[in-house]
């Protein structure tokens, strides 16, 4: 677990936001996990280039997975990386900000592998939306 500094330090560089699904963890029922874009398992560092803030959600459906297969190519390519890749990139909302859809292979394995649009997700997103504290701005 990453000691209290490294997990100040992600979760400021990420607005408190899970860098994948874009929930707020002070809204969260749950702790946000320190997640290793890289896995462990694979060589991945404790560095923080190779951390991202994620809910619980996203963090275990991403698990060790680092590529998938694009629905649309057929193509195995690598998951959204955080700190390689734009979120607005690979990733916009719905015109009701309530689903998250790919824009390329990348943002479309990740919505997937991710399963991005968890009804939980949808749903918490429709009342944060009612009460003004979604989308977070820099999703935007």
């Amino acid at each position: 677990m990453a000691n209290q500094k490294i997990r100040h330090l992600v979760s400021v560089r990420a607005f408190g936001c899970c860098e994948y699904c874009m929930s707020q963890e002070k809204y969260s029922s749950q702790p946000f996990s320190i997640e290793h874009i890289f896995p462990k398992v694979f060589g991945g560092d404790e560095d923080l280039e190779n951390l991202a803030l994620a809910c619980q959600g996203c963090n275990n459906f991403k698990f060790t997975k680092t590529l998938a297969l694009d629905p649309e190519s057929k193509i195995n390519v690598p998951l959204f990386n955080p700190r390689q890749d734009k979120w607005a990139t690979h990733f916009k909302w719905n015109d009701r900000f309530t689903a998250i859809i790919g824009l390329t292979a990348v943002g479309r394995v990740t919505v997937r592998s991710l399963q991005l649009n968890r009804e939980n997700l949808i749903n918490q997103r429709i009342v944060y939306r009612a009460f003004g504290i979604h989308p977070p701005k820099h999703s935007l």
